[in-house]
């Protein structure tokens, strides 16, 4: 076999997996969004900006993901720098940290909503404390702030561990001699975590944040789970499209306006998280 062969031979299963499961999809769904009757067409795409729904699930989109990825980059920073610093039970804690990974996102929705729905464990508590005479109906159209932290908490509890895993593994393969070398000239644990385990990890930082932005503009099952029609986001309305309206060319549009946002951000954060050349971390 020729040396020079070799790599590509290597690469070829992934090729032809990447080819058959994600081009020729994409090709089909891009075909459906801006194709209508026998021609080229962009009505798929007005029709589906033009819905009085689609700047709610948006902005709605973008709010959560605004809010909930900074907070479980800072959980997922803290938590990964106190499983570093373990001699002891380092791998049982993380493994506790990690379980929501293998609960699904709807399994994950309905545990939140068994602590906010009428009945659940959170009106139990206040009823308990004294704080309500009876059971509030918190997950209604009357309280849509509530939705939605019910929304962001089930979020962060569900996916910070996404994060975490790939931060871990990041600062695992920082030289432990940079902090033994800071620490000798003084260095404090913060000026530390500043100057060597964030410039450090930043590969790590940038590969775990375009995952997780990725995952948040996809967020669907949890919402439906706790807020149904009371908090549309943009991966509700293209499975209302699909299989509500059974209109394929609109959900073909925004699913592809979603990909768009996606690698929007995505370009985002390699730009800000540019790794220098040579970096091996």
């Amino acid at each position: 076999m020729n040396a020079r062969t070799l790599p590509y031979l290597l690469i070829l299963p992934v090729t032809l997996f990447l080819c058959v499961f994600f081009i020729y999809p994409f090709v089909l769904v891009a075909q459906l969004a801006f194709t209508q009757g026998d021609g080229f067409t962009l009505a798929n795409f007005r029709e589906v900006v033009g819905y009085w729904k689609f700047p709610i699930s948006l902005k709605n989109t973008l709010l959560l993901a605004a809010i909930v990825v900074p907070i479980q980059l800072a959980l997922s920073l803290a938590m990964a720098t106190m499983v570093s610093k373990m001699e002891k039970g380092r791998d049982l804690v993380l493994y506790v940290w990690t379980i929501p990974l293998g609960i699904s996102d709807l399994a994950a929705g309905i545990i939140w909503l068994a602590i906010f729905e009428q009945s659940g464990f959170l009106n139990s508590m206040m009823s308990g404390m004294g704080l309500i005479d009876k059971p509030i109906s918190l997950l209604t159209y009357e309280h849509p702030w509530v939705i939605f932290i019910a929304i962001a908490l089930a979020e962060i509890w569900r996916a910070t561990a996404i994060m975490l895993v790939i931060l871990v593994a990041g600062m695992g393969l920082i030289p432990k001699e940079y902090y033994e070398a800071a620490e000798v000239f003084g260095a404090s644990p913060w000026k530390r975590f500043l100057k060597i385990t964030l410039p450090m990890l930043r590969p790590s930082l940038q590969t775990a944040l375009v995952l997780r932005v990725i995952l948040a503009f996809e967020v669907f099952a949890v919402v439906i789970a706790l807020g149904g029609s009371l908090f549309p986001v943009l991966m509700a309305e293209t499975y209302a499209y699909q299989f509500d309206l059974l209109n394929s060319g609109a959900a073909a549009a925004i699913a592809l306006i979603i990909l768009a946002i996606s690698i929007g951000f995505t370009l985002i954060i390699l730009r800000l998280l540019r790794v220098p050349k040579g970096a091996t971390i």
